[in-house]
């Protein structure tokens, strides 16, 4: 084969190894840093159909236990997240605003983040409810036997009773959280 020949194969090969990896990549690097995303799924179940109640317990990035079995009688939102996750960050200044009212405990449990980035992450959202500091991954475990967390951040509202109510895969809307708090405490 000729010189010229070869360096059109060559290029031929490039240009198509160039053009794969493009097709390969997200959309927009700066949204997806290498996380399975959810795409804000929202799966609800009948009070008849719940399950048996979580129990999830961990200890926090202060070193305090953290245990739903405290919160009985009362709405728990329980939500994995991370430091850079951007739809973590979008969904935290909604998160701590529900965290204000009195008829619901907000749960975090993150499995990534060593406490100085968790605990600078609650710095900079104003975070005051407890995340679990799930580094050996129990806490996401104790979950998976109820209900499936299969991306980051996962939303889980557990009734009065500890049962899932519902799960929020992916980033959720304040709307949709305050309607799916308000539909767990009937």
């Amino acid at each position: 084969m000729k010189r010229s020949a070869r360096l059109v194969v060559l290029g031929a090969i490039i240009l198509a190894v160039v053009l794969w990896l493009a097709a390969c990549a997200p959309g927009d690097i700066a949204e997806s840093p290498g996380y399975v995303s959810g795409d804000g799924t929202v799966t609800e179940w009948d009070k008849d159909a719940r399950s048996e109640p979580l129990h999830l317990m961990g200890t926090d990035y202060d070193g305090n236990e953290v245990d739903t079995a405290d919160y009985a009688g009362q709405v728990v939102l329980v939500n994995t997240w991370y430091a850079s996750c951007p739809p973590c960050r979008a969904e935290a200044p909604e998160l701590v605003e529900l965290d204000a009212r009195d008829d619901v405990q907000l749960i975090g449990v993150n499995s990534r983040d060593d406490a100085a980035t968790a605990q600078a992450f609650e710095r900079t959202f104003d975070v005051e409810y407890p995340s679990i500091d799930d580094a050996s991954g129990q806490a996401v475990a104790q979950m998976q036997g109820l209900v499936s967390i299969n991306a980051v951040p996962t939303t889980l509202i557990l009734d009065p009773e500890g049962r899932v109510a519902a799960r929020v895969v992916g980033r959720v809307e304040a709307s949709t959280l305050s309607a799916l708090v308000d539909g767990a405490a009937e």
